[in-house]
């Protein structure tokens, strides 16, 4: 017989678990449209892959995850993908969500599937990828991806895999009506688990007020080695840290996984699921949902494709909209009220309760903490309820947060014995929400931070080289100007010309007295002409060289006066160039000198002769 251990804390509710029992699950049919989130998991939220328009085939893939951690996304059967737009969607605040809205077709048109006969002749990679193609997150749970949560850290070996199969929360039988009448694809979807991880013990725990299903879950597992738990029903022990003290005796360290003790939870939808992915090739497209409460005339259990609006599922129960009072998506004590019916089934919805005001009447005004304590004794994670609340309602969350906020589980055990009424677990919602906002912004903070800190190194790191290559520039410049001067120097000394245009001008009018020579040659009239035309120079030409002269030393001494200004490192050059334009406006104004004193010289002669 397995060894149980027992949990610290712990309630006894009413458990109002034998309306939805006594019929078998029934499979609530085909509504009008399918409502597809989008994200319907912890992690990352799907991108579509098909468009407005579109046919699709029952099991085809119709979003996924390409970055970030997620699972895809798939049409639960054939039919016209008739939007992609916000829709309400299951979450406490009543918010939007990205969804595709499918319309079917009636024809449930089946894609090509490719069922896996020997699991085992495959490599253990290749069904953790069979797992994910098909969807598949926790069902019991927040939804992590089943896939992910099977690959834990490769220094922790998992010695103890557990099927959570106790369903402690009042008015849910999802798992219990599974389970005796699926006890076969559960085991089969636990085998494949077990071959994942090779644990050293498998055993499925199940509270002792489900006979039937410990009968069935017993007869499917005979001749394994598998073992069935039964465990004492006090809620919650189907919270994954109060079954693993129950079946193991340790406890998950705080703010620690179940891997760091070696042991791995999943639960029974989850198996079902991963069964019907391997053997079947077929995706988690549809899901136990226990429909139950006062104001429905047959509460049951219904298999539900994901996607189906949950006023479609409550007509299939015979709803009786006269007597609801409230709506509560999940359990009494972990659920939440639904502000709209509109709302689709998703991969973690189990349970739909439409209870009248009797049921679950409107809790009575918060009074004043008395101090009783009564919450400390049947918090099952062994925490400080009553200070968690005076730290959560003052805004001290950093206290609340050193107190182990968030080891709390919020399973309500503290609000349901607190005699005052107070709603203990939304403040403490309230202090995570508030503390996970805070780390988000610290975050923010930090990487804009890190970014100015990298821009202002790479400024300083760009100046340095802008620097560095201003110097080298300043040094290859001193080194050609030297080189040059040096050059100079040795022409000079060998008598040669220095002068390039001086050169050049000597050629040009060695050119024109050869040409002049010949022409007076040709002709004694042109020669005598052309020897007037010299005695005559042109003093307008003159003085618009002088004044180009003057204009470019202006030019170039605002160029200098600039460069002094900012420091350039030009200066040097540009006091040469003014220094050879001052010299260029003196030969000017000389040649004007002169060519008007002949020009003067050459008017008396004409006038003596």
């Amino acid at each position: 017989m397995t060894q149980l251990w027992d949990f610290t804390g712990g309630i006894h509710p009413a458990e109002n678990k034998q309306q939805s029992t006594s019929r078998p699950i029934r499979t609530a049919g085909l509504p009008e449209r399918l409502v597809l989130p989008l994200q319907q998991h912890i992690g990352d939220p799907a991108e579509p892959l098909v468009k407005v328009g579109e046919r699709v085939l029952k099991g085809q893939k119709i979003a996924d995850v390409s970055v970030g951690m997620g699972v895809p996304v798939h049409a639960p059967t054939s039919g016209v993908i008739e939007s992609i737009a916000e829709l309400p969607v299951p979450h406490p605040s009543g918010m939007n969500d990205w969804c595709i809205t499918l319309k079917p077709d009636g024809e449930d048109q089946w894609r090509e599937q490719h069922p896996v006969s020997d699991y085992r002749s495959l490599d253990r990679e290749t069904v953790l990828g069979i797992i994910h193609e098909a969807g598949i997150s926790g069902m019991g749970g927040a939804g992590f991806p089943t896939d992910i949560k099977l690959r834990p850290p490769k220094d922790r070996k998992v010695d103890t895999l557990i099927l959570n199969g106790a369903e402690c929360e009042p008015y849910i039988t999802a798992d219990d009506m599974t389970m005796r009448e699926k006890a076969g694809e559960v085991v089969a979807g636990l085998k494949v688990m077990a071959w994942i991880l090779r644990p050293e013990r498998c055993v499925i725990g199940i509270e002792d007020n489900k006979p039937q299903a410990i009968e069935a879950m017993q007869k499917a597992c005979e001749g394994t080695q598998i073992e069935i738990a039964v465990i004492p029903t006090k809620y919650p022990s189907g919270g994954e840290k109060q079954l693993i003290r129950v079946l193991t005796g340790q406890e998950v360290p705080s703010a620690g996984i179940p891997a760091d003790i070696g042991v791995m939870c999943q639960n029974i939808g989850t198996a079902v699921a991963v069964s019907r992915a391997v053997f079947d090739d077929s995706p988690l497209i549809s899901r136990i949902v226990t429909i139950t409460g006062e104001a429905v005339r047959e509460p049951g259990n219904f298999e539900v494709l994901i996607g189906t609006p949950i006023d479609y599922l409550l007509e299939q129960a015979n709803l009786e909209s006269s007597k609801v009072n409230r709506l509560v998506l999940g359990g009494p004590m972990m659920g939440y009220t639904l502000t709209t019916t509109a709302v689709p089934v998703t991969k973690t919805t189990n349970c739909v309760i439409a209870a009248t005001a009797a049921e679950l009447p409107a809790p009575p005004p918060e009074q004043p903490c008395i101090r009783c304590g009564q919450c400390a004794e049947v918090c099952p994670m062994e925490l400080l309820p009553q200070q968690l609340f005076w730290y959560s309602k003052s805004g001290e969350f950093e206290k609340a947060e050193h107190l182990n906020l968030f080891d709390c589980i919020e399973c309500g055990a503290c609000s349901y014995v607190c005699p005052s009424s107070i709603p203990l677990v939304q403040y403490y919602r309230y202090a995570k929400g508030e503390i996970r906002v805070q780390r988000a912004e610290q975050i923010k903070a930090d990487r804009a931070r890190e970014r100015f800190e990298a821009r202002q190194a790479r400024l300083e790191r760009e100046q340095q080289e802008k620097e560095q290559r201003r110097k080298e520039r300043a040094k290859a410049a001193a080194e050609a100007q030297a080189k040059k001067q040096a050059e100079a120097e040795k022409a000079a000394e060998a008598g040669e010309a220095v002068d390039e245009r001086a050169a050049k001008a000597a050629l040009v009018q060695q050119a024109l007295e050869r040409k002049k020579a010949k022409t007076a040659k040709a002709s004694p009239e042109a020669s005598a002409q052309t020897n007037t035309s010299e005695e005559k120079p042109d003093i307008e030409a003159l003085e618009k060289q002088l004044e180009q002269a003057k204009s470019k030393l202006d030019n170039m001494q605002g160029m200098l006066d600039d460069a002094k200004a900012q420091q350039a490192d030009n200066v040097d050059k540009l006091e040469r160039a003014v220094a050879k334009n001052h010299d260029r406006v003196q030969r000017a104004e000389q040649a004007l000198a002169d060519a008007r004193k002949a020009l003067a010289g050459t008017t008396e002669s004409q006038t003596s002769d």
